[in-house]
């Protein structure tokens, strides 16, 4: 492997692309994921929202949306994303298929921190008059924030590894410059770097992340 024939300003661009992806895709999952994870929630039995029919349809919906693999999603969502970012390549072709993947897994996520607060939290709220709207911004987000914070650090982790596999349709980054010259031109010394640069980001995230939940845990 010769890393001096590396193209490193191309590296450096592909990088940023993978923070560009992540970064943005990271912000409307939280965006989405958390309102329907809290809907989950309180649409769930024995909740204050209690309704079978819409927690079903909610459910099945983020259920399908996990289950199909990630690459099956990309390429099936290419025409709705030339709709919504006007193209299917680059970064803003990759961050559609990377929020419809991610935002139901934090969803589901949130929603299981959700339900492993104290009950007596919500009893607590509703003894005081509390509505919907009072108990979950005032007590159940604030007392499931740790939870909600690690919950994201996942998310953002599996966001790297998607947004790499969205090389395969254009979707930049660094899983692009490493199937078209780690793998199409046999150029093993790109593949090494691109994977060592991606395992470093994950690892970032997650000392960050397990800093952040521990400073949290200590207020």
């Amino acid at each position: 492997m010769m890393f001096t024939n590396i193209d490193w300003a191309l590296i450096s661009e592909a990088t940023i692309d993978t923070l560009l992806m992540t970064g943005f895709s990271l912000v409307f999952t939280i965006i989405i994921g958390l309102p329907l994870g809290v809907i989950l929630f309180l649409t769930s039995a024995h909740q204050m929202l209690q309704n079978r029919f819409v927690y079903q349809v909610l459910s099945f919906v983020v259920n399908v949306l996990r289950s199909v693999p990630f690459l099956i999603l990309l390429i099936v969502m290419i025409p709705f994303t030339r709709i919504l970012a006007g193209t299917s390549l680059g970064v803003e072709g990759a961050v559609p298929p990377l929020v419809a993947s991610a935002a139901p897994f934090f969803a589901r996520l949130v929603e299981n921190v959700l339900r492993e607060l104290d009950p007596g939290v919500s009893e607590a709220c509703r003894a005081m008059g509390a509505n919907s709207r009072q108990t979950v911004l005032l007590a159940l987000i604030p007392e499931a924030t740790t939870g909600i914070v690690a919950a994201i650090i996942v998310t953002a982790i599996a966001l790297v590894g998607y947004s790499a596999m969205s090389g395969v349709i254009g979707g930049g980054g660094l899983g692009d410059l490493a199937l078209r010259f780690g793998y199409q031109r046999y150029q093993t010394d790109v593949m090494v770097v691109t994977v060592t640069i991606l395992v470093v980001m994950v690892q970032l995230l997650q000392v960050f992340g397990d800093r952040l939940v521990a400073r949290l845990n200590r207020r």
